[in-house]
C-alpha cells in the first residue's frame, strides 16, 4: 500500500504517501455508502457531520467513503483532488503534483482545487494563509 495515516498536528488524522506518487496518478479509489437525503440531517447530529461528502445527482444524499477517503485532511493548497463516480458508487482521490514519501496527502474540500471558499468548519492556520 502506497498511503498510510498518521496523526498531522493540528487536523487530526491524515493521510500520508509512503512512496513517491506521480501528478495524474490515481491514489485511491474508495467505496462508498450511499445515505439517502431523508437521513442525511441524522448524520448531521453525529461526528460523521465533518466526514461524509454531499452525493447524487442534486447532491442532497450523503457518501460515507470507505477506506481512508473520509480521512483526508483539506488544503487550499492541495496536492490531490477527489472525483465522485455516481455511477461506479466511488470517489477517486488523483494527484494533482507530484507526492514525496511522508507528504500528508491533501484536497480541496470545495471540490474545486484553486477555490478559496470558506468551508463549513474552522481550517488549520496554514490553510488560512491561502485564502489570503
Amino acid at each position: 500500500m502506497r498511503i498510510t495515516v498518521k496523526d498531522t498536528p493540528g487536523k487530526g488524522r491524515g493521510v500520508f504517501a509512503t512512496s513517491e506518487i506521480q501528478s495524474g496518478e490515481l491514489i485511491e479509489s474508495t467505496e462508498i455508502i450511499v445515505v439517502p437525503s431523508e437521513q442525511r440531517s441524522f448524520l448531521d447530529t453525529t461526528v460523521l457531520y465533518n466526514y461524509y461528502f454531499s452525493w447524487g445527482a442534486e447532491a442532497n444524499e450523503a457518501a460515507l467513503a470507505l477506506g481512508f477517503g473520509s480521512l483526508y485532511n483539506h488544503s487550499y493548497s492541495p496536492n490531490a483532488h477527489y472525483v465522485k463516480d455516481l455511477i461506479r458508487q466511488k470517489i477517486d482521490f488523483v494527484a494533482i503534483r507530484n507526492i514525496s514519501a511522508g507528504e500528508e496527502i491533501t484536497v480541496n474540500y470545495n471540490g474545486d482545487p484553486a477555490s478559496l471558499k470558506p468551508l463549513w468548519f474552522d481550517t488549520a492556520k496554514e490553510d488560512d494563509e491561502g485564502k489570503k
